[in-house]
């Protein structure tokens, strides 16, 4: 008589099949990969910029239509919008953004980027995927052709969003503007990965429960002065010392105002003023990068930067005429947040898959992701997780271990991550997850 109950041999059953589903996936994947990598090199080489992915989508959409997804291009300008509707069962949204950024491509590999274009600064630049969102337009692909061929293992709805823009801060808000929620299916769930530029090896996969990216904006302030001669310094009010008086005291923000337990930055990242040696020039003007996780934090930090401007003009003794002017930009990235008991969720099912040694928590970052938008729009009824695999080469890992040389970041002419990894990995976690929240056919 065997040992085991009912309600055991199920248990033992589920755990047997886990890893026969998961080669299943994997043995679909490493056939799938010479194809995939010939797209990645085509992508990689044929970046566009924000809101001009044309080529990109065209091409991205066709292939989603030959898989049987109901197909609508053109979702917020340049967005693509491809929905599989198979019975009854949640709604899980699956994401991957499209834009490279104005970087000339400097990595040497044989199928670099080559491609200029005009951004919005007017000056013509490279283009170059220095993001990764070539690897993960191939991992959305990737995991596509998983979900498609296996149809009949699973019901629900499942919304593959191909998004413009992230790196300009507004692709998603322009689906979402442009009817992403009532022209389509509403998710339950709603899951993306980033590449990264990791102290890891490429494939390992990176989770963080709660906060994962921060609010970004970006503030221009405009500095107001009375310009003169260099030689008649009272003659003038120069806008350079109150500008550096401005830029000395945002540095209180963070160490003095905002609680040591909430994180932040405010970073001046640019500042200029004045065209000669001798010349007290009438204006100055800095650029600053704020970065937070929670909105109170923003509040405090905006009204602070705000609030010093003003103040510092005042004890400079500048008329009411002449204070600072602060804008904020209206291309705000919020932070993203993963609802913490699906991230857990997600990592339990991740260490099962792929093992303890390649899954781990993942501390936030301070870099921004619009990825956020898709929750923040019902974030009582959607649940959210995006997640991090490295895509640092073993060669890159040896140098700096052996060498102490740095890891080119992110957006780094230099960024070339180990794709094959990179996009198996996040094929395979994609199409996973969205298996594990959608009940088996007839179920």
């Amino acid at each position: 008589m065997s040992k085991f109950t009912p309600v055991a041999l199920g248990a033992l059953a589920i755990a047997l099949a886990t890893p026969a589903s998961a080669n299943d996936l994997r043995t679909d994947i490493a056939e799938d990969m010479p194809a995939l990598m010939e797209l990645y090199r085509d992508l990689h080489a044929n970046p566009e910029l924000s809101f001009a992915e044309f080529e990109t989508s065209a091409k991205l959409a066709k292939r989603m239509r030959a898989l049987g997804f109901d197909v609508t291009e053109k979702v917020g300008k340049t967005g693509v919008v491809s929905v599989m509707r198979n019975g009854e069962g949640p709604t899980v949204l699956l994401r991957a953004d499209m834009d490279g950024l104005p970087v000339v491509e400097q990595t040497g590999l044989p199928f670099a980027s080559k491609r200029t274009a005009v951004p919005a600064s007017g000056v013509t630049t490279g283009v170059m995927h220095a993001c990764g969102h070539d690897t993960h337009m191939t991992g959305f692909i990737g995991a596509a052709q998983l979900l498609a061929e296996r149809k009949d293992e699973w019901q629900g709805t499942l919304v593959m969003v191909l998004q413009p823009a992230e790196e300009a801060g507004g692709g998603a808000r322009a689906m979402l503007a442009d009817g992403l929620y009532t022209r389509f299916p509403k998710p339950d769930y709603t899951l993306a990965f980033h590449d990264a530029a990791a102290d890891k090896p490429a494939g390992t996969i990176g989770v963080s429960p709660g906060y994962a990216l921060a609010n970004v904006d970006s503030v221009n302030i405009t500095v107001k002065g009375v310009g003169g001669h260099g030689a008649y310094p009272h003659t003038t009010k120069d806008p350079i010392v109150l500008a550096s008086a401005i830029v000395m005291r945002l540095q209180t923000l963070v160490s003095r105002e905002l609680s040591p337990l909430e994180p932040g930055v405010v970073t001046v990242g640019s500042f200029l003023s004045g065209a000669k040696h001798n010349i007290i020039s009438d204006e100055a003007r800095l650029q600053l990068t704020v970065r937070s996780y929670s909105d109170e934090s923003r509040k405090l930090l905006l009204d602070g930067i705000a609030r010093i401007a003003r103040g510092e003009a005042v004890a400079a003794g500048m008329p009411d005429d002449l204070m600072p002017v602060v804008e904020v930009q209206e291309d705000f990235t919020p932070a993203t947040y993963n609802d913490p008991d699906f991230a857990e969720q997600v990592l339990a099912s991740f260490r099962d898959r792929f093992g303890e040694d390649r899954v781990g928590v993942q501390p936030p970052v301070m870099g921004g992701e619009d990825f956020s938008e898709f929750r923040r729009a019902d974030p009582e009824n959607i649940k959210s997780v995006i997640f991090w695999i490295s895509g640092t080469p073993d060669h890159m890992l040896k140098a700096l271990e052996e060498e102490g040389k740095p890891l080119p970041s992110l957006h780094s002419p230099f960024w070339a991550p180990d794709a094959e990894k990179v996009i198996a990995t996040g094929a395979e976690a994609l199409a996973a997850t969205a298996l594990d929240l959608m009940p088996p056919k007839g179920g």
